[in-house]
């Protein structure tokens, strides 16, 4: 039995299209996503986040947890500041990869993906050590994602322009945005500036009827998860259960530079180091044949498989379409002309930079 967000009925009224993800229902679309995707690229767009889970570690030893299961380092943060992390297993492969928000020295906000929420909580608690209390909160909040160029604009029109963080990767807490108290974070998952806003689950229908009022002149609109998905791949951004798994190391997957080796210790960092140098790597397909390259399809070069697809669809706002996979680091270079196998028919591509899309 899917759950729902606060936002249930707000998305049923603005003609949301729903589907189960992450065990809750959430629209995948309201007007479309083609035009969804280029209103975030162009103007401003408005999604429902609030399936993500958010976890608080606070106590003496909350800094020391951090460090210990995550890869990414956590000392030296300024109050407000966030840092992305995967979190590794054993193996090296990753349970998860979240955000942590700096909220003093004893006490930080983790976000984590809505699928894993339960999974990941039960990970933090069966590693814990020392003095530290986690607690899973999500369901006490409401997450909204502002996102596009617009973003910032009609953010002014409910909220103090200082109270708005003017640094990516950070936030201010305890502000108020259209009278509402709430967190504002410079964060994202579309490629674009944007905000994250965290408040009490029982004021996130207020707070998304007043952004859509204020952002209606800008051109905002409602998003559902199909937007969501073609910006962060268009964006080159991985995501849980397609570039990063379990099986697959966070060094594999192009995230080498959150994995601090000369840390003392972190969950994972001898399986990393027995591996060492990663022999697979995450990378760019254009598709220059005729299809769409979805995740899981063979890749191949010289006649050869040498890997598969991880996530691939259409981009709305460069045109055409792209897949990102994972192959062998010493056979594929930039500019190489590779096949996936779309279904049994062959289509080409070229291994390209990623990302595909950077703003500006």
């Amino acid at each position: 039995m899917e759950k729902k967000t606060p936002l249930y009925q707000a998305h049923l009224r603005w003609g949301g299209k729903m589907v189960p993800f992450g065990g809750y229902l959430l629209p995948v679309q309201y007007q479309g996503v083609i035009a969804e995707h280029m209103a975030v690229r162009t103007a401003c767009g408005l999604f429902d986040v609030s399936h993500m889970g958010e976890i608080l570690c606070e106590g003496p030893d909350a800094l020391k947890n951090l460090n210990l299961l995550l890869t990414n380092e956590y000392e030296g943060m300024y109050d407000g500041q966030a840092r992305y992390s995967p979190m590794c297993n054993e193996n090296g492969g990753v349970v998860d990869d979240l955000i942590v928000y700096k909220v003093n020295d004893e006490r930080y906000l983790i976000v984590v993906n809505a699928s894993n929420r339960e999974k990941d909580f039960a990970w933090m608690q069966a590693h814990a050590v020392g003095n530290v209390k986690l607690t899973d909160i999500s369901d006490q909040v409401a997450q909204l994602a502002l996102q596009g160029p617009k973003a910032q604009e009609i953010l002014e029109k409910l909220a103090k322009p200082e109270d708005i963080p003017a640094a990516y990767y950070s936030c201010t807490f305890h502000k108020k945005v259209a009278g509402i108290d709430c967190i504002i974070s410079r964060t994202g998952y579309t490629g674009e500036d944007g905000f994250e806003l965290y408040m009490a689950a029982e004021d996130a229908e207020k707070m998304w009827e007043e952004l859509l009022k204020a952002g209606e002149a800008e051109g905002l609109v409602p998003c559902g998860l199909g937007a969501r998905d073609t910006l962060r791949l268009e964006a080159g951004m991985p995501l849980y259960g397609h570039e990063l798994t379990d099986e697959t190391s966070p060094r594999e997957s192009g995230l080498g530079i959150f994995v601090k080796m000369k840390k003392p210790d972190f969950i994972g960092k001898a399986a990393l180091e027995k591996m060492g140098d990663p022999v697979r790597k995450r990378v760019g397909l254009k598709v220059t044949g005729r299809g769409i390259i979805r995740e899981h399809q063979p890749v191949y070069l010289n006649g050869e498989q040498i890997g598969l697809t991880t996530s691939g669809t259409h981009c709305p706002y460069l045109g055409y379409p792209v897949a990102m996979a994972i192959v062998p680091k010493e056979k594929v270079q930039l500019g190489d002309e590779v096949e996936v196998d779309v279904r049994g028919r062959k289509v080409a591509a070229q291994v390209v930079k990623l990302p595909f899309y950077k703003r500006g």
